[in-house]
């Protein structure tokens, strides 16, 4: 297990995870369901995986982080990494157990609706602090569907094998969506304070005029600022006001667009310009996919 100029160490199969766990070959190529690795001995502190991971875990040791700031947390939750994803390179997971830990390759989605429907779950790009965390009955669901993963893995294989395991996957990730949903809103008082730190960041941003060097600001500068990933954050945000990261931008946008229309002798480039927009065509093309006028029609409703 070299590392050549410090690059993360790349698992390339199961069979690589599997060895690297000290475990015997997985049965099948595409996926495996391992009960009970402790401690994940031998596992590269910064490696990259190829294929999907999904990690129960009865104890998550250490504290939560929401932005900046830290939650104690003893109870069990879930974790997940795509294809791709550096894991470990900030964080350690060393000394962790997992009860449950689902390898998934993502060709055995193939032929199957979930191969494209996956990349809807947001979570699979959540950081190691933005885990799910379980109560008792939510823990005692998800151990029931790996219990009944572990059992159809286990079983001779028919015709029907895949669809059963296909469904049961798909459950898993729908009630890891809804018990997600669940922890915004009961972690509302933080994710309120995140949504208020998010309005100031945009407002310092354009009353700053960053924009005219940085241009727009994208999800990512944003959620980078707020120390978490922009996906936990555009999910954060919807289940808060009905919108994304990038809906909240553009909200902004045009509100601040609104405002040196109404109260400025700015051409509508400069507007543009000073917004961050590099053409003055995306800017309007924009303004009237929200607001239903052009930029000149807006402002002729103040003359």
């Amino acid at each position: 297990m070299k590392k050549q100029d410090n690059l993360p160490y790349r698992f390339e199969s199961l069979s690589d995870a599997h060895r690297v766990f000290g475990l015997p070959a997985p049965k099948h190529p595409l996926i495996s369901l391992i009960n009970g690795v402790h401690g994940q001995v031998g596992l590269p502190q910064s490696h990259v995986l190829s294929f999907y991971k999904i990690s129960s875990k009865p104890k998550l040791s250490g504290k939560l982080k929401y932005g900046q700031s830290q939650y104690d947390f003893d109870e069990g939750g879930m974790l997940f990494a795509a294809p791709g994803q550096i894991i470990g390179q900030n964080e350690n997971e060393n000394g962790v157990c997992s009860q449950y830990t689902l390898l998934i390759h993502p060709d055995f989605f193939l032929g199957y609706p979930l191969a494209k429907n996956i990349k809807q779950y947001g979570f699979f790009s959540y950081s190691t602090n933005e885990a799910l965390h379980l109560s008792e009955q939510e823990r005692e669901t998800i151990q029931t569907i790996f219990y009944m993963l572990e059992t159809e893995l286990n079983s001779r294989i028919d015709h029907l094998s895949q669809n059963v395991i296909m469904a049961q996957i798909e459950l898993l990730l729908n009630y890891a969506d809804r018990f997600y949903k669940r922890q915004f809103i009961t972690r509302k008082p933080v994710s309120s304070t995140l949504l208020q730190q998010l309005e100031e960041l945009l407002n310092d941003y354009f009353t700053n005029e960053d924009s005219l060097s940085q241009g727009i600001p994208t999800v990512q500068y944003l959620a980078g600022q707020l120390s978490l990933t922009p996906n936990y954050l555009s999910d954060m945000l919807r289940s808060l006001t009905g919108q994304n990261a990038q809906q909240h931008i553009h909200h902004t946008l045009i509100e601040k667009a609104k405002e040196k229309l109404s109260t400025t002798r700015l051409s509508v480039s400069e507007v543009a310009y000073s917004l961050g927009f590099e053409h003055s065509q995306s800017f309007s093309k924009l303004f009237k996919s929200k607001t239903n006028l052009s930029p000149v029609e807006f402002r002729q409703q103040y003359n």
